[in-house]
């Protein structure tokens, strides 16, 4: 074992000459065997788990991953991280453990790859936290690597004829709350809503992180809409572990793919497939750990020259199976290449640039990815918003919201925690034209940014999301719909605006002119910042306290820093 192979650099330091023996030795008690030792050690980084419907079928895609590697001269050695499920965790204290695993999950990768000399790297996410996470990971990391996900769920109508998924379930709960659904209905939905294995099925936040997976050519053609029990996955899986020897090969590795002009194509992309409004915070991160720039301000550029081109649930019909059969990611990427809306330039994992990588990719429906012609909307899907409300920026999905909301002026419903503002709206205490604002439930103050489904589908479900507007320094699910503005930054625990707020403020929105601003003299705020008193800290321990003394602003992508940087 003297000779060193170029595809070994990583692994051959700590695998090859005599003073590696007790290394080579236990490889050996894993049941390696000399020729397997000799090859290139590929990391299978696996979140497969028991609890989450979209991991539990994930011991499948690494075996085929696997057997990939296997007949491509490589030896796969599989090793897994946590996921959380969003779903499972939201509406109560868990969800306060979702957003803090993403750091977790980069932490931990890291650690394996570099504890054990891994030459590259797949990894195989699928919910919502681990793919941004393993996208931080492999930035960081910077070795080749690629990434094929569990893919999503299908969605099968229901009595009305219309697909369900996950928010039908949420939603109904809502119309129960007020007798508009029965006990009986509310079974039906929540037996047929998820029924399959996979990520939930519309373009909420896995489904997005997973598309985006593409759009920054670190994914194969189909990795984020490929339903999660088609054949054709397993396939991809397989597909994955040859190509993954290719990029070792020519020495690809992530950075080499991962960059400015890549970051941009996939905020285009994020634009014109509506995607969720969690991926403006995974990109900044995504960025930070690739160095590469990113602001909110970013977002509304590409956003202003980039239609919607997709309307996907919650903002549409159509569920990403629907998507696929439509010609997929890649189809949308040709469409806004041929438009001169994404570069056609940088790297894919396919080893050929984008311009050769999506030129096969053809639309298919129409109805499901509009022409160029014809969009949707001529503006994206996302909007960054500012104002004295959110001076550092806030978050909202336009593409979800009804047209009559897109402008709107209310009197402040504040409340201080996420579970008095839901007991509120089901105790019929909102009425029409409020403004509900969620304070204290920042990335600090939650701490742990909690996703806010149960309020947002509440809100909906009781028919007032064409009426009633909600505003948090904590995020939504991709799969919120309504006037829903998210990420307010600086959040109130770090002494933000929104921690001034009064009940019966007027709060003024305008999504097209980017806008949120809350109706206030000057003189009024400097009284107002004067008496302020924060209420008494929530009581932390564990992870929890840890990361909120390390968390930056929702704006900066709620990422670790320093804490002289924090603020």
């Amino acid at each position: 074992m003297k000779h060193k192979d170029a595809a070994c650099q990583h692994s051959g330091t700590m695998k090859l000459g005599a003073e590696r023996a007790p290394q080579r030795s236990l490889l050996k008690a894993d049941g390696l065997t000399d020729e397997q030792i000799k090859k290139p050690l590929i990391g299978i980084v696996n979140s497969f788990n028991d609890i989450v419907p979209g991991h539990i079928h994930l011991d499948k895609i690494s075996r085929a991953v696997k057997d990939g590697v296997l007949m491509n001269g490589g030896t796969p050695l599989e090793f897994n991280t946590i996921a959380v499920c969003d779903g499972i965790a939201m509406g109560h204290e868990g969800m306060r453990y979702s957003l803090c695993t993403r750091e977790l999950i980069a932490d931990s990768v890291e650690c394996m790859a570099r504890a054990h000399a891994l030459d590259a790297l797949v990894f195989i996410p699928s919910c919502d936290k681990v793919v941004p996470g393993m996208l931080m990971a492999a930035a960081r990391l910077n070795l080749p690597g690629l990434f094929v996900a569990g893919g999503p769920m299908l969605s099968l109508p229901g009595k009305n004829g219309a697909g369900m998924d996950l928010n039908s379930v949420f939603e109904a709960v809502g119309g129960h709350a007020i007798g508009s659904v029965t006990e009986k209905e509310l079974c039906d939905v929540e037996n047929g809503a998820c029924p399959t294995c996979g990520s939930c099925s519309g373009m909420f936040t896995a489904n997005s992180m997973n598309c985006l997976c593409e759009a920054l050519g670190l994914g194969l053609p189909g990795n984020g809409t490929i339903p999660a029990v088609f054949s054709s996955r397993i396939r991809l899986a397989k597909r994955a572990g040859e190509i993954i020897m290719r990029l070792l090969e020519k020495n690809i590795t992530v950075l080499d793919i991962l960059t400015d002009t890549s970051l941009k194509n996939a905020l285009a992309v994020d634009m014109a497939l509506g995607c969720s409004t969690n991926s403006a915070l995974h990109l900044a991160a995504i960025a930070h750990e690739a160095k590469l720039d990113f602001s909110l301000q970013l977002i509304n550029e590409i956003s202003a020259r980039t239609p919607n081109l997709c309307k996907l649930a919650p903002a549409g019909p159509h569920h990403m199976q629907d998507l696929d059969a439509a010609g997929g990611v890649y189809a949308v990427m040709r469409q806004l290449l041929q438009g001169g809306l994404l570069d056609g330039s940088p790297m894919t994992v396919l080893g050929k640039p984008v311009r050769e990588s999506v030129e096969d990719h053809h639309v298919l429906d129409a109805m499901v990815i509009r022409p160029l012609s014809d969009p949707y909307a001529a503006a994206g899907g996302l909007a960054a918003m500012f104002g004295n409300l959110c001076p550092r920026g806030a978050i909202v999905k336009q593409s979800a919201v009804a047209r009559q909301m897109l402008r709107h002026e209310g009197p402040a419903r504040v409340f201080n925690s996420e579970n008095d503002a839901v007991d509120a709206i089901f105790g019929g205490r909102i009425r029409k034209g409020d403004v509900i604002v969620i304070r204290y439930e920042g990335p600090r103050g939650g701490p742990g940014m909690r996703e806010m489904l149960g309020p947002t589908s509440a809100i909906a479900g009781m028919g007032l999301d064409k009426e009633v507007a909600l505003i948090t320094d904590g995020r939504f699910s991709g799969a919120t719909r309504g006037a829903a503005i998210g990420h307010v930054s600086p959040e109130a625990e770090s002494g933000g605006p929104i921690a001034l707020l009064e009940e019966g403020d007027k709060i003024q929105i305008d999504i097209p002119a980017k806008q949120l601003n809350v109706l206030l003299s000057e003189n009024e705020w400097e009284t107002r910042r004067a008496r302020h008193k924060a209420p008494e800290p929530r009581p932390l321990s564990g992870y929890l306290r840890r990361y909120a003394k390390w968390v930056s602003s929702a704006d900066r992508g709620a990422v670790f820093l320093e804490s002289e940087e924090n603020e």
